[in-house]
């Protein structure tokens, strides 16, 4: 099956896995600068410092999208590059870089797509609170605001917050991502300030003449481990609330779900008059992130939680462990046609891929062909999604580079382009002339 006539193939980065220089230029230190820099955060005590050194050698990739084809190309902008204390003045120095960068795209006939927040917050915000006071909600808007007066006339695409589930849940209530804190459920605060900050950068971003708005979130279809057994099929529940549902609901609803399965009365603790009316301002497109589903059961006696996560292990699994599951993406796109209706705005895959460990053969080539097979698979099912009536858009395929992977540091390897972080070399996998091959393939047919 096809896709639909305009539809958008790109690939995706973000600004800490590949930049570098971190240093450089007037920006400052981020949540994941810090994090990365304290002993025993990050696997063999990685850091982002260098990374891809995508700020030196942007042209070489923005070369390497071309090769590909691609349409578009999702990356983000680093807030410590353009308000290096997370307020007052620009940095111009910062935004000059990312002016380069997109004139360069467009050069070469390919469509930025940015992403204001991928995880790295200003330090100096952290320090006064983070995401779990409201403040922060409105130093993002003016960022926002920022960024788009310098780039909106020629940016495509505006992605607000990537992932603010994963923000909440692996940043404040876990532990195991940037800023490192250990709240459990009392994080629940940086839900909805990450998601009034979406609200008030939306309307910062159409201030500016933005184009196309959205949010960009992690789905996961949820199992549970007995769909026999009510406690199983409530911890479900609970988990999808937090980790699905509270992310959508006050986007496309305007209203939160109901979180009395995860311990607490409602959200209004940290609702204040208007916030959902801010949060609710209509969006251009909702990007889907999927790389696995999630299998759940009811808790353990005196578990923090609502409900204890369950190994998935009759499938294959990629490099990290993922079960490669591609009708769970399938599946996700059509629950959220079936639950949003009508107030579903148009989706974009904004992130699917998978860590394989590849190294370059004796011949310098690397075949990584569990990357294709998975590529394949999971685009397959979206095209079935888009067959049974889901209003998919594009595809972001994850990642253009090998890069720096958060807490596992370089060890795993998502990218079409294998990179040598010792060299820098960049070598196109085969997975790379697979997906320009399927990408022309397309064209010729007369879809995307």
């Amino acid at each position: 099956m096809g896709v639909p006539e305009g539809f958008r193939w790109g690939v995706a980065t973000a600004a800490y896995q590949i930049e570098g220089a971190v240093g450089e230029d007037g920006r400052g230190p981020s949540t994941w600068d810090v994090f990365s820099h304290t002993p025993g955060r990050v696997r063999d005590g990685h850091t982002g410092d260098v990374a891809c050194d995508h700020y030196h050698r942007w042209p070489e990739d923005v070369a390497l999208m071309a090769g590909l084809g691609v349409d578009a190309y999702r990356f983000s902008i680093a807030w410590p590059r353009v308000q290096p204390s997370g307020g007052g003045p620009v940095n111009r120095a910062g935004l000059d870089f990312y002016d380069r960068l997109v004139d360069g795209l467009l050069d070469a006939g390919i469509m930025p797509a940015a992403t204001l927040y991928h995880w790295d917050l200003p330090q100096p915000l952290e320090e006064a609170g983070g995401w779990m006071v409201r403040d922060t909600a409105h130093r993002f808007a003016e960022f926002a605001y920022l960024a788009a007066e310098r780039l909106a006339d020629r940016v495509g695409m505006w992605i607000t917050l990537n992932e603010p589930a994963v923000v909440m849940a692996y940043g404040y209530a876990l532990g195991v991502f940037a800023p490192g804190r250990t709240l459990m459920l009392d994080a629940l605060p940086t839900a909805h300030h990450q998601l009034l900050a979406h609200g008030l950068a939306t309307t910062a971003l159409r201030a500016r003449g933005a184009r196309e708005v959205g949010l960009t979130n992690h789905y996961s279809p949820v199992w549970a481990q007995d769909a026999a057994s009510p406690d199983d099929a409530r911890a479900a529940s609970a988990f999808d609330t937090l980790m699905n549902r509270l992310f959508t609901d006050p986007v496309l609803h305007g209203a939160y779900p109901d979180v009395t399965g995860l311990g607490v009365p409602d959200m209004s603790a940290f609702v204040r008059p208007a916030d959902l009316t801010v949060i609710a301002s209509p969006v251009d497109f909702l990007g889907v992130n999927y790389y696995q589903p999630t299998r759940v059961r009811a808790p353990s006696e005196g578990g923090a939680l609502p409900f204890d996560l369950v190994d998935i292990t009759e499938y294959p699994r990629t490099g990290m462990g993922w079960p490669i599951v591609p009708d769970g993406l399938a599946s996700m796109l059509r629950t959220l046609r079936d639950q949003y209706g009508e107030a579903l705005p148009p989706l974009y895959i904004t992130e699917n891929g998978a860590a394989f460990p590849d190294a370059p053969g004796p011949d310098g080539t690397v075949d990584d062909t569990p990357r294709i097979a998975f590529l394949d698979a999971h685009i397959a099912a979206m095209r079935a999604a888009i067959g049974e009536g889901a209003d998919v858009r594009g595809y972001f395929a994850w990642s253009l580079l090998d890069n720096f992977e958060w807490a596992e540091g370089y060890h795993p390897r998502f990218g079409l382009v294998h990179v040598d972080f010792a060299t820098q070399a960049r070598t196109p996998k085969r997975s790379y002339a697979w997906f320009r091959d399927l990408i022309a393939d397309d064209r010729r047919r007369g879809t995307g």
